[in-house]
Order: C-alpha cells, then structure tokens, then sequence
C-alpha cells in the first residue's frame, strides 16, 4: 500500500496549489513517503506506541544524569523524519531534498500530513525543533546562528531537537501567572522554577518563558529564554527531569515534569516582549496540530473503508448498505475539507514569510480557526472509525484505539478548544477577522451567500456585551472554519472543472454545502458516485451539469 496513492484528494490539491516546479519536486517523495508510511514507519510506530520511553534519573554510579531511553523503534522513526525527509530543516535553509530554495510550508505540511498517518508522537518534537529555529531566526538571528544550524541540520551527528516549556502548575491557559524567575548575571541568565508539561524534555534547545525582575505583572513581565541542555562548557544543565507523564496518547514521545534549579539561560529577542515572541511560536504549533488532526482523520477513514469492503453482513459489504454509507459520508468531506484548510493556512504562512502582511493577518486568524474546528472534528471521525470495525476496533491489536487516543491531544495542547475560541474573538475584536474572511473567501458564487451572512452575524456579535460575545464565539468560530473549507472545495472544483472532464471535486463541494444546509442530507449524486468520493476516480461531468446546489 502506498498512503499518497489512497488519498483521493492529496495530489489535485497539490496539482493546485503548487508551482509546476515544486509539483515535479515533490511527486517522488509522495512516492517515497506515502510507501514508507503505509509500511516500515507504520511498523516502526506501532512499536515505539507499545514501547514508551523511559527516565533514567541515575547513572550506576549515582550521578544524577536525567536522561531519556527510548526504544529502537523510536529513533528510526525519528531518524525517518528528521534526516530523511528533514521535515524539521526545511523550512530553514535551501538545498533539503534537493530543493533550491527553501521548501514552501505548502510542501512540508503535505509530506508530514503522509508521516502522521503512521507516526503521530513524533510531529510535536518536530513541530517543536521547527519551531524553535523559527522564533531564533526571527527574533535573535545572529546571536543564535548555531543553534539554528544545529536544529535545521539532517546530519545525525549535528542535528539537534528543540522544545517549548510554556506550561506551570498554576498557569497553563493563563500563562501570566507564570512564577518561573529568570535572575541576570551579566553574561548570563538563571532560571528558577517549575513545567508542569515538557514535551521533549531531554531536547537539546529548549525555549521558555520567565519573569523578568522590574518588568511588571502578567504577560508583561516575561521575557523568552534559551535554556540548553548543555552549558558552554559542557557540563549538563541544571534542569531535572522529576518524572514523565503517563499519558493517553502520543505515548511514543516523552513528556515530563521539570524543575530548573538555578538553570543556564540566556535570553531572545527583547525581554519586553517575550509573550509575544512565543506566541508566534505557539501559532505555528497550533497549525501542526490541525495538520495532525487531519492525518488522523485520514487514516481513520482509509480503515472504515477497507474494514467495510472486506466485511459482509446480511449477503453484502457493509461498503453497500445504506445506512454505513450515510455515516462515512460526512467523515469523507470533512477529511478532504481539513486538507484544503491545512494546506491554505500554509501557503498564506509561505507569503506571509515572504512579507505578505496581508497573508499574514490571514494565517494569524486562520490557524486558530483550523486548530479548532479540525482538532475537535478528529476525535468524533476516530471515535465513528473505531464503531465501524466493531469489537475488533477496540482491541489494541488493530489501530483504531491508538488513533482514538492519539485524536484527544489536538483539541488539548497548545490551547484548549475554549482558549482558542476566544484567540478567534480576539482577532474579530482587534483586526475585524471575519471581515478579512468575507472579503478574502466572500465573493465566489456558490458561497456568496454564507459569507454575507456570517459577515453581518460578526459584526452583530461584536456588538453584544463581552460575556455574550464569549459565550457565542464557539459556534460562531466553527461556523467560520467550515464557510471558509467550503469555500475552498469549491476552488477545486473550479479548477478541476476547467482542467479535467472529471467531476470528482464539484461532486464534493456540493455535497459539502449541501450537509452545512442540512446535516441530515444525502444528495442522490453523492450516493449515486459514492465510491468515487471515497477512493477517487472519475465522475463524468455531464452528470453532474444538471444537479442543482445539492
């Protein structure tokens, strides 16, 4: 099995959205990847899920060493990601995978949306590595010049793993209650205090946040640290693992409680704003997270449909019989529609990186959106995947529980589905976001109408007293995602229409709209071609040139 060749929608999106040189460069590894995934790194993870690792706070000879074992299984499928694919690096520097510039986020989400389907754990220590050379390059380039190397590297031997140490005991959603110390020594930094959630505890370049002395209270108080797992002179850090998490999912990778004890730091950017410098470290990760989310989705999808066409009951496939059909519909679309929101986001982070500031306003309200509609989206399509293989789907011997599991992280880190919904409203209150919407995704005659309706309903929303406009913003907020992933199916389509006879993507576009109208709705041509619209494959045009919206 080949992961990119299954996915129906993966390829025309990307036959899109990207230039013909960058299509032609990344064709092979889709070819590479998608093979990968369906078979060594899907064996390789299912190993490190049922492995996790260890703490080892002792050397034999006493020797505190707060170090971190991991089973084999997991460095291969690290070694996969980080050195083969260089899906951390890419973003950072020319010349990975051969690409004469730097890959666009475009590129690099796709081939991770293939790896995640297999290997979900590792894409928050990546996300992180990432991450964090970003934030250095943006904010503090020259002083952090090695480190960004060390952590864009694909040399085993130089590359190196970052990590966010954003949440305390008593401050995870109020991060201004943050209680960490950072104590100047003139050519450096201590800090003092305790993460109650480090993922990647053992990584090399940690970012994180402390209070500054004199700065003030809240968020104005912090400034952004670099803590590294080495001092300069090569002794280890004062950092301790007090122990790990046992958590429900993302077992494969290791997160931990962590005390700094008088640790090593020095600073990034501007003291003053060290709120500000992680959250654009945070957004980026929260766009990771609805990438994830959508890889989940996939793959739970792939199972039901290969589950029902080898299962028979009552003398057929449950493949054929009505009523299972009626519930893979949705979680079709929904799958497909992720895609194209992902992928959106990524391309408006390339030419927001490119100095699009428009783009940039664009992907600051987009990735909320997505984080939290996909996120949520994703434990209800892996919880229905999981019902449709029956008793087997919750035996760990199949994948249904790992995805079910793995499923509840997105909604969780990064920012609970509250605390997203209220970053949305933020951005609605300080840069009219859903005006920018309406005028970026408003004008295309098969959604026109939505648009001009959650235009007004915005602007009508904003006039309400702050705690209604806080009590509403959830629904409002989802309302938003899914106007903006049906106006992206239909984009598709219209592409799809101009360059090919096949009908594929208008069939899925009208049948997108048509469940937003009526989520009870099963339109006759979605029946009539459903397994086109769960495998692909051509629907003749002319079938469809006379369907109504429906």
């Amino acid at each position: 099995m080949n992961y990119a060749d299954r996915d129906p929608a993966l390829r025309p999106l990307l036959d899109r959205v990207l230039s013909s040189d960058d299509r032609a460069r990344v064709e092979p590894l889709l070819v590479e990847l998608g093979e990968l995934a369906a078979g060594e790194l899907d064996r390789q993870a299912a190993l490190a899920d049922a492995n996790p690792p260890r703490l080892v706070q002792y050397a034999p000879d006493g020797t505190r060493i707060d170090e971190i074992a991991f089973h084999p299984a997991h460095d291969k499928a690290a070694a996969i990601a980080y050195e083969r694919f260089g899906l951390a690096a890419m973003s950072h520097r020319p010349g990975v995978l051969g690409w004469p510039t730097k890959v666009p986020h475009t590129v690099k989400y796709a081939l991770s949306y293939l790896y995640v389907q297999s290997e979900f754990g590792m894409a928050c220590p990546l996300s992180m590595t990432d991450s964090a050379a970003r934030i250095l390059r943006l904010f503090d380039a020259e002083r952090y010049a090695d480190e960004i190397a060390a952590l864009s590297s694909t040399d085993p031997a130089l590359r190196k793993t970052g990590a966010m140490f954003m949440t305390e005991k008593q401050g995870g959603t109020d991060v201004g209650r943050t209680e960490t110390i950072a104590t100047d020594h003139g050519t450096h930094w201590t800090l003092t205090g305790k993460k109650w959630f480090a993922s990647n505890p053992s990584a090399d370049v940690i970012l994180t946040l402390a209070r500054v002395p004199g700065q003030g209270e809240g968020t104005r108080g912090l400034g952004m640290f670099l803590v590294p797992r080495l001092r300069p002179d090569g002794t280890r850090n004062a950092l301790r693992i007090d122990r790990l998490k046992d958590k429900l999912g993302s077992r494969s990778i290791a997160s931990g409680e962590v005390t700094l004890d008088d640790a090593y730091a020095t600073p990034v950017g501007e003291l003053t704003r060290g709120f500000r410098q992680m959250a654009e470290m945070l957004n980026v990760s929260r766009l990771s997270n609805a990438m994830r989310a959508t890889a989940l989705m996939r793959r739970a999808v792939r199972e039901s449909l290969d589950h029902t066409r080898d299962r028979q009951v009552f003398g057929k496939p449950l493949f054929d019989q009505p009523l299972m059909r009626a519930t893979l519909l949705p979680m079709i679309l929904d799958t497909e529609a992720a895609l194209h929101l992902v992928l959106e986001a990524a391309a408006r982070l390339t030419a927001a990186d490119a100095g699009d500031e428009y783009a940039r306003a664009l992907v600051r309200v987009l990735t909320p959106l997505a984080k939290y509609t996909v996120c949520k989206r994703a434990r209800t399509v892996t919880g229905e995947a999981m019902e449709i293989r029956g008793g087997n789907g919750y035996i760990e011997d199949w994948v249904n529980p790992r995805l079910v599991r793995d499923a509840h992280l997105g909604s969780i880190w990064e920012g609970s589905s509250n605390v997203i919904a209220l970053d949305v409203l933020r951005c609605m209150r300080r840069e009219n976001a859903h005006t920018a919407l309406a005028d970026t995704y408003g004008d295309r005659p098969a959604t026109r109408a939505r648009w001009q309706h959650l235009r007004e309903r915005g602007d009508n929303l904003l006039q309400l007293p702050p705690d209604e406009q806080e009590m509403r913003i959830g629904r409002y907020a989802d309302e938003l995602t899914r106007a903006v992933m049906e106006t992206l199916l239909h984009d598709q389509a219209d592409h799809e229409t101009r360059t090919t006879d096949d009908g594929r993507a208008l069939l899925v576009a009208r049948t997108y709209s048509a469940l937003l109208d009526d989520p009870a709705a099963l339109p006759r041509p979605a029946l009539d071609h459903f397994a086109a619209l769960a495998d692909g494959g051509p629907v003749p045009l002319t079938e469809l040139k006379d369907a109504a919206h429906a």
